[in-house]
């Protein structure tokens, strides 16, 4: 499967940033948004979407980071293709448990704590 051979050895290999703006390379995304505001949840989960998809291994330990992966993965594996989903999950045990606990939570949630995350933009 192309995706496995993607993988890093451990999710700890993850170092990329938690904060600021990252300008993603040509090979990774090659028309629409390149800049990517990791401090707008919004603009953070396409950035995590797209690497997951379209990013090498040495792009995936550039630009994820362990511990963001963890916090958005419940939201996240829903936004991505099964087939990048399964492989993830098989690999890393610890984003199938993100999943599930997420799931429990999400259960416990009303539904309108399910609105949007971003502020509205703001004229410059």
């Amino acid at each position: 499967m192309r995706f496995t051979r993607r993988l890093p050895g451990e999710l700890t290999e993850l170092t990329g940033p938690v904060h600021g703006v990252v300008d993603l390379p040509l090979h990774v995304v090659w028309s629409g948004l390149r800049s990517f505001d990791l401090d707008r949840p919004r603009q953070r989960m396409s950035l995590y979407r797209t690497v997951l998809a379209e990013g090498q291994r040495e792009d995936l330990r550039l630009y994820l980071n362990h511990r963001l992966l963890l916090q958005l993965w419940p939201v996240l594996r829903s936004l991505i293709g099964r087939t990048v989903r399964e492989v993830w999950e098989e690999a890393f045990p610890p984003l199938r448990a993100a999943a599930a606990e997420g799931d429990k939570q999400s259960a416990l949630l009303p539904p309108e704590s399910s609105a949007a995350e971003d502020p509205p933009e703001q004229a410059r």
